[in-house]
């Protein structure tokens, strides 16, 4: 394979701003035209555009008649982890292309979407200044500053940590087996040194006696606008004012509309360690018992090869036990579309520490000491000075001393320090390319002529379902109906009939090898994967028909019969 460019060097223990991620993209798509297009699918709340870039050969066919895969990255504006995740992968299928059998099959068979950046205004905010922000630069629910303490940077060091205030009546206290650590106060303690924890920033409108903790100004959660089971402010805080109201969201969800042909879906956050599978809202038994045996499949290889255990969102990810989280990507992309896929939380400062197999919202909420100590101890390995920042004291210009210090939560907690990023990346890009092919794989194996009499022939065909999963992916998508029938179309030369048959017919959907899964009373079932079709044609000798089967999920395939015995 002649290569006209070679691929760009990109650093990819890095987390890069707007105008250097779009470079990327344009360079790594210039050095392969072949194989890579970009283009935008819309415009961010402050005009940014969101770039998606489309993998497959061209010289294979159109994207479109293929088989579809998607991936995107950094819903939420801090989670910049997705992004370099997805701007790995295009670099890797580019750069394996010719090499690696599978990336080339990939390449050459199927379609690979992605989307690095779905949130850039709130990216580059985060990139760019030293608060916190959840994912939209819009102002909301209140469009003027809210009476309170705002995070803020107010000892110029560039980074926002923590500030503890020594108060008698305080919920914390100094640890006694490391005094970094900051532990809850026990219930019946009394007579020690105490302090109110608090993020570091200053108090808008204080009137010296009390202040509340001021809301998030940019309270827009991009993850909380898709339409599945949407709720509105009384239900999910961040969800918008209706479904679909971000420009972003509204961009990729018309995005998927315009390429029925995905499959399945893999979307990058952070942090937690943990491959979620939906739902948000309802338990495992809400799902189809065949689509749940294949997402526990997929999440089973998944943590074989990212180390990540997989989960149910209900089951084992609710921040609230007694709720449901509303309006996310992945409950859209199954219950809407029938994909497949993850919601990938990538980074795991408590499982680098060594603290596996806990439970991960609740351990948040409440841990072992000793598991605080096991960070800090891993933090003094590795990090150094790149993690906990020591307490220092600070005279605030409105509470008066203070002590500041933590881990810096963007490049420790939220996402890994650069040097952690390209291993995690690396296996999930790998997992990624396992999960696309899956996908159901449409295939003619085998078709034959017989001469039935003076310019008349018998022509019949096998159609086959060669991929693993069914030609509409599962069970959600076939009860939805959204996926169309395959058809088949017979192109007659001029001069030819059909005695028997139609020159279009559909032929319904057909399993794929997911269908073994589980079985109680049968190993297989390869009728279930593949249709005869069978015509009658008056037509010259030597004429030629062409035959055009297509599968809206599974690509087109097509054959040309040449009328002889």
């Amino acid at each position: 394979m002649t290569e006209a460019t070679p691929l760009p060097t990109i650093d990819f223990s890095r987390y890069y701003r707007y105008d250097d991620l779009v470079s990327h993209l344009r360079a790594l798509v210039a050095a392969r035209p072949n194989l890579a297009t970009l283009e935008s699918i819309g415009q961010s709340l402050e005009g940014r555009d969101l770039w998606l870039v489309t993998l497959t050969n061209q010289a294979t066919g159109e994207a479109l008649a293929k088989p579809g895969f998607w991936i995107d990255g950094n819903t939420h504006a801090g989670e910049v982890t997705g992004s370099t995740a997805c701007l790995y992968t295009i670099w890797w299928l580019l750069d394996t292309y010719g090499r690696d059998p599978r990336a080339t099959d990939l390449l050459d068979h199927q379609t690979t979407y992605i989307l690095p950046r779905l949130c850039p205004d709130g990216a580059e905010f985060y990139l760019t200044n030293p608060s916190y922000i959840r994912s939209s630069t819009r102002l909301y629910p209140y469009p003027e500053p809210r009476p309170g303490l705002t995070e803020a940077d107010i000892d110029g060091d560039g980074r926002i940590l923590l500030m503890r205030l020594p108060d008698p009546n305080g919920a914390w206290k100094a640890s006694q087996l490391d005094s970094r650590i900051m532990r809850p106060r026990d219930f019946d303690e009394s007579g020690g040194i105490y302090y109110t924890l608090l993020n570091e920033g200053y108090i808008h409108e204080y009137d010296g006696w009390r202040f509340d903790v001021a809301p998030d100004p940019h309270g827009i959660d991009l993850n909380r606008n898709y339409p599945y089971q949407w709720g509105a402010r009384d239900e999910e805080r961040g969800g918008g004012a209706y479904p679909l109201s971000e420009p972003e969201v509204r961009a990729e969800v018309e995005c998927w509309r315009q390429r029925p042909n995905i499959n399945g879906f893999y979307t990058y956050h952070t942090a937690g360690g943990v491959l979620l599978r939906p739902y948000s809202t309802l338990g495992d038994d809400a799902l189809p018992t065949e689509d749940l045996a294949i997402f526990k499949h997929f999440g089973e290889r998944g943590q074989a090869m990212t180390g990540y255990r997989h989960a149910s969102t209900y089951h084992d990810f609710r921040y609230d036990p007694k709720g449901i989280t509303h309006g996310c990507m992945d409950d859209t992309a199954y219950d809407l579309f029938g994909w497949f896929g993850f919601t990938a939380e990538l980074w795991d400062l408590p499982g680098e520490a060594g603290i596996k197999d806990r439970k991960w919202i609740e351990w948040d909420r409440w841990h072992p000491e000793e598991d605080d100590v096991a960070i800090m101890q891993w933090n003094d390995a590795h990090l150094g000075e790149q993690g906990f920042v020591n307490w220092h004291a600070f005279e605030h210009p409105q509470l008066g001393l203070v002590e500041i210090g933590g881990f810096p939560y963007k490049t420790v907690e939220q996402n890994p320090p650069p040097q952690f990023l390209q291993p995690i990346i690396e296996k999930h890009a790998r997992f990624t390319l396992a999960l696309a092919l899956s996908a159901p794989r449409l295939a003619l194996p085998r078709t034959q002529v017989e001469r039935l009499g003076p310019e008349t022939w018998h022509v019949t065909a096998l159609v086959e379902n060669q991929g693993f999963l069914p030609t509409d992916t599962s069970r959600q998508a076939r009860k939805r109906a959204i996926v169309r029938p395959i058809s088949a179309t017979l192109t007659l030369p001029a001069g030819a009939s059909l005695v028997v048959g139609k020159d279009r017919m559909e032929i319904g959907q057909l399993e794929g090898r997911a269908l073994s899964l589980g079985r109680l009373w049968a190993l297989d079932d390869p009728g279930a994967r593949s249709q005869r079709l069978d015509w009658t044609i008056r037509a010259p000798a030597g004429s030629a028909v062409v035959l055009t089967v297509a599968a809206e999920r599974g690509g087109t395939v097509q054959a040309t019969l040449r009328l002889v015995e």
